[in-house]
Order: C-alpha cells, then structure tokens, then sequence
C-alpha cells in the first residue's frame, strides 16, 4: 500500500537544516523524481513481472487515471474488453488480479478453493477490523476457527425456543402492522427494511428483538446504512487506493471511519451487558456462546476465542445481516414497480398457493416456482455485490497461464457471473425466463452467485434466503406498491457502483390490498 511518507522523505535527505544549506536545484529535483519513478516501475516489474496484462500504472498512483469517475465496476468491465478475462490493475501500489465470467471465477471459488482462499484486502474495513473477526480476517487458521464456531452456534440455536422461520415470521408481522399505520402516504422504505433486517440479525446475535422506535435500534441500523454508502461511493473507492493518505485528508470517508469505531464501542456495551448476566450452562444468543467459548479457552495461549474476535465478529455479522437484506428488499420493491406485469403474476400465485388469511411459510416456495424464479432474477439483475468477496493467494500460483505471487489480491467479478451469457439467457435485461424451464417450473443455475461460492461463501445464505422470501411473500399478500413518479421515471440504475451497487432514494406508497 501506498506509504503516506514516501514522496517527502525519498526527495530529500533527512536533515532539518537542508533547506537553510541550500536551494535545491529544479532540475536535479526532477531526475531525482524521474529516478525514483523509474526504480518504482522497474521493481514493479521485477516482481510482478508474471502478472496477467492490465493498464500501464502510474508510479505510486496505479491505475488511478483508469478507475474514473467514482464507479470503479464500469472501469474494469470497460478494461476487461481490452485485456480479457484476467488482468491485473494497480489500485495505488497494490497490485489486484481482476478475474471475470463464470468458469475463472468459478475456478478462483470453487475449483481452486485453497490457492485462493485468504481475505483479499478491503482497506475501507480492514482499518477497523486489523484482521480481527470472523469475515475480514485473512489468518486462515482464525477464519476457520471462528467460522467453525458461529456456524455451529448459528444452526444449533434455532434460535433461542424459536426457529429462525418463527422469528422471521413474526418480524413480518410486525413489518405489515407497522405499514398499515402509514395509510397509504408516500415515504422511503428504507426506514423499514433496516429496522426488520436490524431486528432479525439482533435476535440472533443478542437474543431479543427491540420496538421499531427504540433509540438504539435505530441508532445503529442508521449508522451501518450511512457507513456502508460510503464505502461504495467514490470517497469509499479513493480511500481504497490511498488508504495511509486519505487517512489524513478530510472528506466523507472520515464519516465512515468514525462511524465503524462507534459500531464497535457499541458492540463492546452490548457484550459487556451479556456478561453481567451470562449463565454458563444456559446461552442465550450468539454472544452469550462465544463468552461461554471464551471461559473455556481462557488457559489457552493460542485461542481465537477472546474478546477482540468477539467484538469484531459480532460486528462483522451484524453489519452483513442488517445492510445485504434492507437494500435486496429495497432494490426488489422499486423492481416490482418497474415491472407490474411481474408484480401482478406473482400476487396471483400467492392467493392461489397461500390465500390472504394464512401466514406464508417456507415450505409454500416449492409450490411457487414462478415467485421463486422472479425473486432470483431480482437477486441476478440488481448484482448487490459486484466485485464479489475479495481473495487473496496462499501460496504461488499458476492461473491461466500466469504465475502470481503469494498474498496477491484477487476480485472475482461477480457481476460478470451474474451477466454471463453461456449461463444466462437474458443476461442484460430482468427477465425470470432464466430460472425458469419451458414447463415454467423453477430452474436451478450455477451462475447464480450472489452470496459468494465454496468454501468461504456468506455464513448467513441460508438465512438471507430464508428472509427475502418471506418478507417478500408477505409484503405482497398485504399491500399493492405504488411508486410516487410514473413506471417510466422509476430508474433501476444504481445510486453508488463500488463494493455495493445501491439504489437511488425513492418514495412509494404500500396500499392494503
């Protein structure tokens, strides 16, 4: 990464009185620039001399003039048309493998899983986190640990005396009460869906839910949506390439940075209230296990179990839980607006399949192959997480014919995957004929990747889908959409495209069917 120091003390030596001795001459100052320019770009090729092909990078720069405009996923898809499916770009010093369709990633995911398989960096939470915690660790041996652990402790609770479908069940109910109390008036559904994503995620990890008007509650979804803007805005993506540099250069990203370590005071309060009350043979949530865990390893040197990878882990799971869930929901919802044909079909099969009266279940989707269709399509088209989870080699590789370096960053493009024509039908356009077969029965895809693939794919897959369906389901049975501009002016193109593509604000009206 680029080193905020390196300019001023490489031009000019170390001495105090250098200035007061002399006047440095322009033009030596510009060989020694030129000089130092040229070693940059001959030790870069040296060393990465292998690499896949890219865009020439600017000393210390990279490739900063070829990821433009804020939008880093249109910059290396228009790359990728040059270079091909493989190359290499230089955010700052670091140099990246960008790899695209389904097969290569595919390859880096599944087939190779172990060559690839440390957490890539992601400076914009890696300043936070400094690989503590169970997602943003790249500690194979910490990530297994932990991983193992919050698996386990996630599926063996069910949750608490609850299963996670009850839970979810009840917090659409809750949702569809809360909805019916705006009578109709436009607003922005966000509000909404972090609340019920937030609510969800804080049963498991904290054991209780909390009212919608709960300070807390609504303290902490809010941060973790503005938090997560950031990130895949255009402030997000330069503090990407110049991490050590932006850290002391005012902007929005500094809003981001506060934020993430008031996120974490907030997790060390809540663990610290667990333990005032932790019972030893009766957990009750997700902390209350790890703390249990704790107490066990507490004469281990080597354990992974203590309190930063409590407090980071807690963090990493809830942030995923909460923000993945409100902008799918957000981004399905202005999706049904632009396609009313689809939203009445779907409607049409839920009062077919579970009526107005009963709560849906999840065992209604097997007999709903066209809502299911839809809701993957919806998961397709929007691409929440279009450069995928960033990987890191273990080891030296050969891939595709390139030799790369041990800890070289990796971004599987997943849009790429998801926009892949030898996979999908109707690539480029929303259309759920490409989970469908010709009898209109569902059809499974391989290309469907949206939570990762292999060996170190989203822990909470199961949940999330567990959690679109229904409160999906549900917010359908109960309420017609109807968007506050015309279908026309509805616009499905992303607000932010960086490690999220998330939607433009919009307004919209729910009206009780």
């Amino acid at each position: 990464m680029l080193d905020s120091t390196c300019t001023s003390c490489q031009l000019y030596p170390r001495d105090t009185n250098f200035q007061e001795k002399t006047t440095p001459d322009p033009a030596a100052g510009l060989l020694l620039q030129c000089l130092y320019s040229c070693s940059f770009c001959v030790k870069t090729f040296w060393t990465h001399r292998h690499l896949p092909p890219g865009p020439t990078p600017l000393p210390l720069l990279g490739n900063v003039l070829d990821v433009k405009g804020g939008n880093i996923v249109n910059s290396l898809i228009k790359i990728r048309e040059k270079y091909g499916d493989v190359f290499t770009i230089y955010l700052g010093s670091r140099p990246v493998v960008v790899v695209n369709g389904y097969d290569a990633v595919k390859e880096v995911y599944v087939d190779r899983a172990d060559d690839f398989l440390a957490r890539g960096d992601i400076a914009t939470f890696d300043t936070t986190y400094q690989n503590y915690g169970v997602i943003f660790t790249s500690d194979l041996n910490r990530w297994r640990e932990l991983r193992r652990f919050s698996l386990s402790t996630m599926r063996g609770f069910g949750l608490g005396k609850k299963t996670i479908e009850d839970r979810i069940v009840e917090e659409s109910q809750c949702l569809v009460t809360e909805l019916k109390k705006t009578k109709g008036s436009f607003l922005n559904p966000q509000q909404f869906f972090n609340k019920v994503s937030g609510n969800i995620i804080f049963s498991i990890m904290f054991g209780h839910r909390q009212d919608y008007d709960d300070a807390d509650l609504l303290d902490v979804v809010n941060t973790i949506s503005e938090t997560f803007h950031i990130v895949c805005s255009s402030w997000g993506q330069v503090f990407e390439m110049f991490p050590r540099i932006m850290m002391f250069i005012p902007g929005k990203h500094q809003t981001m940075l506060s934020n993430m370590q008031k996120l974490l005071q907030y997790v060390r309060k809540r663990v610290e209230k667990n333990k005032e009350t932790l019972d030893l043979n009766n957990p009750r949530d997700y902390v209350d296990a790890f703390l249990i865990k704790l107490e066990k390893d507490k004469n281990n040197p080597n354990t992974e179990f203590n309190i930063k990878n409590l407090v980071n882990s807690t963090l990493q799971i809830f942030f995923a839980g909460i923000e993945t869930i409100s902008t799918t929901l957000i981004y399905i919802l202005l999706i049904f607006m632009k396609n009313p044909d689809v939203f009445g079909k779907v409607c049409v099969e839920i009062d077919c399949i579970i009526g107005r009266d009963r709560i849906p279940k999840m065992q209604d989707r097997n007999r709903m192959p066209f809502t299911d269709a839809v809701i993957h399509e919806m998961q397709r088209f929007m691409d929440l997480i279009p450069m995928g989870a960033a990987r890191k080699t273990t080891r030296d590789v050969e891939f595709r014919g390139y030799n790369i370096p041990k800890h070289t960053n990796i971004f599987p493009m997943i849009t790429t995957v998801l926009k892949d024509p030898a996979c999908f039908p109707y690539p480029n356009e929303f259309n759920p004929k490409n989970f469908l077969d010709d009898n209109g029965k569902f059809k499974k895809n391989g290309g469907f990747m949206p939570f990762s693939a292999g060996k170190r794919n989203c822990m909470g897959e199961a949940l999330a889908r567990m959690e679109i369906f229904l409160l999906v389901v549900t917010i359908l049975q109960n309420f017609l959409l109807k968007p506050e501009l015309s279908r026309e002016d509805l616009d499905l193109s992303p607000d932010v495209s960086g490690l999220g593509n998330l939607p433009k604000p919009y307004k919209m009206a729910f009206i009780p069917r």
